[in-house]
């Protein structure tokens, strides 16, 4: 059932992870990552996406911290930046991360890009911090099938969790696929597009559904078992964006909304990345 903020799917290992979060690429660790998380915890968002990388690791922690929520019902999700990767440095990396948000654990911790010669050693840190109980689920970001499979190929446990680039002008569908058959959550990041959304057909089903542009797209990421964090530092936008529970899109909007595909990509290729 996806009928409510609080919803959630049911990873691999068993852990519940919640279907809509709050991404905060981008957002300063000035006081607007610290306010615009806490404005999502009162409109009931219950998780949040950063990462070592976007710099606001403390505002992130501090707004969990202090937002009187037990921490068991907010599910934190941070990433191993490339220049960290490796065994060793990615423990490091971690126990930094652990410092700035001010948490004895992650909920989700992932390999932030497939840096080539160095992932499959951070990998083999993810799964130590996994078993120390440090990370409640591990799981991969901007992975291919062939990094998936080159990982899978020589390690204990498959990622819980894929995240990548995923929205109507660039479904991923054999990715998709893969991630289904092998147990793999997918996780849209930049499902927005961007604020690419001047796209006649999502306007069009938007005003059946009395909804907008961006609400028929975080739709439709549910509505195909993709789990969505789109970003907003606005307490109205990020309400806006909650509020895709209450409506159902249909089969054939479904399909016309994934017939957009044009294979585009609003940010970088992970097989042509500037590591």
């Amino acid at each position: 059932m996806m009928n409510a903020i609080q919803n959630c799917t049911v990873l691999s290992n068993g852990v519940k992870m919640p279907w809509l979060g709050l991404g905060v690429w981008k957002m300063k660790d000035d006081g607007e990552t610290e306010a615009a998380v806490s404005a999502a915890l009162q409109a009931g968002y219950r998780a949040i996406d950063t990462a070592a990388v976007y710099g606001n690791e403390q505002g992130v922690g501090a707004a969990v911290n202090g937002s009187g929520i037990a921490r068991d019902q907010i599910f934190v999700t941070t990433k191993v930046w490339n220049t960290d990767q490796g065994y060793d440095t990615s423990l490091r990396a971690f126990d930094e991360s652990m410092k700035r948000l001010d948490m004895d654990y992650v909920d989700l911790l992932l390999i932030h890009w497939p840096v080539k010669g160095k992932y499959k050693e951070t990998w083999r840190a993810l799964e130590q911090i996994y078993r120390d109980g440090r990370a409640r689920a591990i799981g991969v970001s901007n992975f291919h099938i062939h990094h998936l499979q080159d990982l899978m190929a020589s390690s204990d446990l498959v990622p819980m969790v894929n995240q990548v680039e995923y929205h109507p002008l660039l479904t991923q569908e054999e990715l998709m696929a893969f991630c289904a058959t092998n147990k793999i959550q997918p996780t849209a990041w930049s499902p927005l597009m961007q604020g690419n959304l001047d796209v006649p057909l999502l306007a069009e089903i938007g005003a059946k559904h009395s909804k907008s542009a961006a609400q028929v797209v975080l739709r439709w990421d549910l509505q195909n078992g993709v789990v969505t964090i789109p970003k907003s530092t606005n307490p109205s936008r990020l309400k806006e964006n909650s509020e895709v529970f209450d409506f159902q899109l249909s089969a054939e909007e479904m399909a016309q909304i994934s017939a957009l595909n044009r294979n585009q990509r609003f940010g970088a290729d992970p097989d042509n990345f500037n590591f």
